[in-house]
């Protein structure tokens, strides 16, 4: 008998991931609080959670020449959105410092009971694995 990684640790695992990639554009978000122009981004978690749950495909480019370039390299992400500042700033940057703070510890609270659970999951598949 196999063990089903997917099936132990259901969405969870794709929850991580998602909380990880959000993580990045956060940071990214406070780095360039004074940069002019910069518009702020953001993922909808649940948005992105359902997609991923839907359909476990990815994009793919098509190469149908040696001398093509790879698609390896795209990180346009569609799942990815603006945000609407509640105050716009003179030049033109979308970032408010206190949300994008508010908005990255509660993400990485998410990303900590995510992991928590998992490690969790992962005890007790090396229990059953044991036979204790």
């Amino acid at each position: 008998m196999s063990i089903s990684f997917e099936k132990a640790l259901g969405i969870h695992e794709d929850a991580l991931r998602v909380r990880g990639q959000r993580a990045s554009i956060l940071a990214n978000n406070l780095a360039n609080v004074d940069t002019p122009n910069y518009k702020a981004k953001d993922l909808d978690f649940k948005q992105v959670l359902a997609q991923k749950s839907a359909s476990q495909q990815r994009f793919a480019v098509q190469v149908t020449h040696q001398r093509h370039i790879s698609g390896a390299g795209l990180s346009e992400d569609p799942n990815v959105l603006y945000r609407v500042p509640h105050q716009p700033s003179i030049d033109g940057n979308t970032v408010e410092d206190q949300i994008e703070h508010a908005e990255y510890m509660k993400n990485a609270l998410a990303f900590q009971a995510s992991f928590t659970f998992l490690n969790n999951k992962f005890k007790g598949l090396t229990s059953a694995l044991r036979g204790e």
